[in-house]
């Protein structure tokens, strides 16, 4: 007879109750609800000669595959170097596990409701992302849910169209701005609500680690739909006839290649220079233009051919940075609050959203226009939720995230775009003229430190700072009359982040020598 103490398998979603090996044979021979597509199930696992014959085998080989899919979710997305650990049968499970969670999260008619029960999907350039996206679709389709294709799409589109198809949410297969080698999903809700770890994300990876590919003898419709009419009518409602402007626009041969002459092409005012247009799935550089470097083929073609502004896209097209036309890099923080006060132009009084990270004057050019400035984590989970509670009409990110009300609360490269257009033609002014007035802080951007002991760092700092106004919203944040900071933990790596501002360049690097070496060890990324 087995020992207890040897137990190990468990029903899924029941962790904490384990069982025999003997229980667990039992149960399969009833046909118990739990037991299709369970790892512990050897029945379905071919070429095993019987669930005792291999335990040892099994039992290693089903933990390690357990927790190669659970390190893959991180705390807003899916994500990983394809194929290992992010291989198609890790695509399938994500995609069962996200059928099944967005189903279940329905309720009333809509349970009855075959559009309502369908899951919208779209993929972006990246060579892995046709077969992944393909053995998402399978995972999704064996819950029984159906399945909207939108084709090869930039992530914004996603949230566009779960909303305009009133679909029970999205997932867009996509890494984003990581090198070519990554992958990964991003998961939304009814409405474009996000899926990060503390809405859902986290019970989404459970039912992944529990589940292998199966017949579930269940099997959704799929239908592929071209939807490029519609969102092009609607990215283009946020554009207002722009005077004449050339610009420059990177697409860092991601989704931007394909949608940029699609949404924008036809602009007759707009002079468009572009670069890196390919989307094949290489990349020139890095699709992240939060990286200096990435941004220097964009900066060398402005001054070369004497454009009004540049545009660097992230690889699925949902982020920009702007430079204008000196081919000085516009920070996101100082464009919120541009922007900002072109929305309270039109809606004085709204709050606008911003993360904490952001400099000083973005809450003091929303207060002098009116405006309700709403301070919020990191994070588009965060700020798609900040926005939707405090009715917010804008809302930015350092990271290059710029969010709408009228987006149904999410972020979007494009529209993002179509707005800084939208106030260069207004203001008939440079864009280094409009930037110039905010850039009364000195600012040392983002800086990151290897630690391996973050918490007791964060835990150190307002012992080290008792003067400081402090606050805990995310990681630390320190404030003086003439200087702040803020350090706050990576979500994905054992890193702390640094930011700080002050009222003069010299006290702010007397700061930063006197902090930095509280940190950890610099990284330069």
């Amino acid at each position: 007879m087995q020992s207890a103490e040897d137990y190990y398998k468990y029903c899924p979603g029941e962790e904490q109750l384990l069982i025999s090996d003997a229980v667990c044979f039992g149960r399969r021979r009833k046909g118990f609800a739990k037991c299709p597509g369970c790892r512990f199930n050897d029945d379905e696992k071919a070429g095993r000669a019987g669930p005792t014959a291999t335990q040892p085998e099994s039992r290693a080989a089903a933990d390690q595959r357990s927790d190669s899919i659970k390190k893959l979710f991180k705390a807003y997305d899916v994500r990983g170097i394809h194929p290992d650990p992010l291989d198609e049968e890790a695509a399938w499970r994500i995609g069962h596990a996200a059928g099944s969670f967005l189903r279940a999260a329905l309720s009333g008619m809509d349970r009855a409701d075959p559009a309502a029960c369908s899951v919208v999907v779209g993929r972006d350039m990246r060579k892995s992302s046709p077969s992944l996206g393909a053995s998402l679709i399978e995972g999704i389709r064996s819950t029984g849910a159906g399945v909207i294709d939108i084709g090869m799409i930039d992530t914004s589109q996603i949230y566009f169209a779960i909303n305009h198809l009133g679909a029970a949410g999205g997932v867009q297969t996509t890494a984003s701005h990581n090198p070519a080698e990554y992958n990964g999903f991003k998961i939304s809700g009814r409405g474009a609500v996000p899926i990060g770890s503390d809405t859902g994300l986290h019970d989404i990876s459970r039912i992944a680690q529990n589940m292998v590919p199966h017949d579930t003898g269940m099997q959704g419709e799929l239908r592929q739909l071209d939807l490029t009419d519609q969102y092009k009518a609607f990215v283009r409602r946020f554009l207002h006839t722009p005077r004449p402007m050339k610009m420059v626009v990177d697409a860092s041969n991601g989704m931007a290649g394909k949608w940029m002459p699609i949404l924008f092409g036809d602009v007759a005012e707009l002079d468009l220079i572009c670069l890196n247009m390919e989307h094949d799935g290489e990349f020139v550089h890095d699709p992240n233009p939060l990286v200096d470097a990435n941004l220097a083929q964009l900066q060398d073609e402005v001054l070369r051919t004497g454009a009004d502004l540049g545009v660097c896209f992230d690889g699925d097209a949902d982020r920009c940075m702007f430079v204008d036309e000196h081919a000085q890099i516009v920070r996101c923080d100082i464009l919120t609050a541009l922007l900002a006060k072109e929305f309270l132009r039109v809606h004085p009084g709204s709050a606008i959203v911003f993360d904490l990270r952001s400099s000083r004057a973005v809450a003091e050019e929303i207060t002098r226009a009116g405006g309700v400035p709403h301070r919020e984590r990191v994070g588009h989970v965060f700020m798609k939720k900040a926005m939707a509670e405090s009715k917010a009409i804008f809302g930015g990110e350092l990271s290059g995230h710029f969010y709408f009300r009228d987006n149904f609360n999410c972020d979007s490269g494009m529209l993002a775009l179509a707005q800084t257009l939208n106030m260069l033609t207004r203001t008939a002014a440079s864009l280094s003229d409009l930037v110039k007035p905010l850039l009364r802080y000195a600012g040392s951007g983002e800086r990151n430190f290897e630690n391996p002991h973050a918490d007791v760092t964060l835990g150190e700092l307002s012992e080290i700072y008792p003067d400081a106004r402090i606050d805990y919203l995310d990681g630390v944040t320190l404030q003086f009359d003439d200087w702040w900071f803020n350090v706050r933990k990576s979500n994905t790596e054992p890193l702390l982040r640094l930011n700080i501002e002050a009222v003069r360049r010299d006290l702010l690097d007397a700061k930063l020598a006197e902090i930095t070496p509280l940190l950890g060890k610099p990284v330069n990324y």
